[in-house]
């Protein structure tokens, strides 16, 4: 009687779409191949996540889909394998806790070429002291890394990236593209000379016909305002390096979640590049910019915000976008105040933020907000509604009080 082969999944990732001699997915994939056939184990799903970073498993798809189908008991398998621990996840606490959820469905994970199996206790130990080992090696790149970026910026040098829109990298030094730098000198002129703000810049580029031109790294071909405040507050355009304007800073009560922060002290030092605008015009707009945003929190500052229900939900039928509540004060004959009159709108109706739509009419909030209260009422008083939710949450539902709300 033919003894029952032991089945595995293999899970394969490179960080990026360059194939690294021994870690690309065809070396990963026969290297692991060919110890499922020495062990005679039966390969009966396989992974993988191209371009995407170990640092967590956030972001990996088939590393997710992998783990649910490990959950979901579907195939009986008995291990994991991967190529080296580093391929599996570089985050210590990321590795340990996926591999305790795997164990705790009965799976292991083999690194073939690193010769781990954590069936056995010598295994999992390894892979404890391993992930330490590797998520600090990854910081100190990192912090190597960023160093060296440092230095750069204090010699005056770009920093690397694609050049800010208005310059072109040639020879890895930034040159004006005066093709792309007519924008820029009409934004910063227009913001100094002018008191139109981001908005109005938008639709002014527009209307003169000045679009961006699009690029690798920017497809929209219409400036929208938040394009022109980061243009706007980029000292680059004025001679200047600066680094550390923004910084990565993780979310609180996350792991691995993060996002930029914008900094009152960064680096700034006279680049090696020419400019596009006079240093004293930059100053000017950065004073405005100061302003409008002191205005703005003044204007807001203990106003009576009123809830828009469907502010986002609901779609504008002509380009897609979400649909904002607002406000238009009624005025009668005579100049007094009337009444204010709140409706939905596109938020790209009239080229606000620099997307175009041509769907300029406004919906009554009162109506629409009505309408669909009405529709929600008549949901949850259908017993089928009530019956298709209690399924869902496997539980009973006490809907007597809605019941009674709804007869009253």
């Amino acid at each position: 009687m033919n003894k029952e082969r032991i089945k595995v999944y293999t899970y394969k990732r490179v960080s990026t779409t360059m194939k690294i001699d021994g870690y690309s997915l065809d070396a990963q994939r026969s290297r692991m191949k060919a110890y499922a056939d020495f062990n005679d184990y039966e390969i009966v799903g396989e992974y993988e996540d191209a371009g995407k970073s170990g640092k967590s498993i956030e972001g990996r798809m088939q590393f997710r889909q992998m783990m649910e189908d490990v959950k979901s008991g579907k195939d009986n398998i008995s291990y994991v394998l991967v190529f080296k621990l580093s391929r599996f996840g570089r985050n210590a606490a990321d590795v340990l806790s996926t591999l305790q959820v795997m164990q705790d469905f009965g799976v292991n994970l083999i690194c073939v070429e690193d010769g781990i199996d954590s069936s056995k206790d010598a295994g999992k130990l390894m892979i404890s002291v391993l992930s330490a080992v590797a998520e600090i090696e990854r910081e100190n790149i990192r912090v190597q890394t960023m160093e060296g970026r440092i230095q750069k910026a204090r010699e005056g040098k770009w920093n690397g990236g694609f050049a800010p829109y208005g310059y072109q990298l040639v020879n890895g030094k930034l040159e004006i593209n005066e093709e792309e730098a007519v924008a820029i000198r009409t934004i910063y002129d227009q913001y100094v000379s002018t008191d139109i703000g981001s908005n109005g810049i938008s639709k002014y580029l527009e209307n003169h016909g000045i679009r961006k031109i699009q690029r690798q790294n920017g497809k929209n071909p219409l400036f929208d305002a938040h394009l022109v405040r980061l243009i706007l507050k980029n000292p680059v355009y004025c001679g200047k390096i600066a680094y550390g304007r923004r910084k990565t800073e993780k979310v609180h009560g996350t792991r691995n979640e993060y996002h930029l922060v914008e900094q009152e002290n960064f680096l700034l030092v006279d680049g090696l590049h020419e400019a596009i605008i006079p240093e004293d015009v930059w100053n000017a707009a950065q004073a405005k910019l100061i302003a409008q945003a002191k205005k703005y929190e003044h204007v807001n500052k203990g106003k009576n915000e009123r809830t828009h229900l469907l502010s986002g939900i609901v779609k504008c039928p002509i380009c897609g976008a979400g649909m904002y509540g607002n406000k238009s004060i009624k005025y009668k004959k005579d100049g007094t105040k009337y009444k204010d009159f709140f409706y939905y709108g596109c938020k790209h109706r009239g080229m606000q933020r620099g997307h175009k739509c041509d769907y300029r009419k406004q919906i009554r909030e009162e109506l629409l907000d009505d309408a669909v209260a009405e529709v929600i009422v008549k949901l949850v008083s259908n017993p089928h509604f009530a019956a298709m939710m209690q399924e869902k949450i496997n539980m009973k539902v006490d809907t007597t009080a809605i019941d009674q709300e709804i007869t009253n």
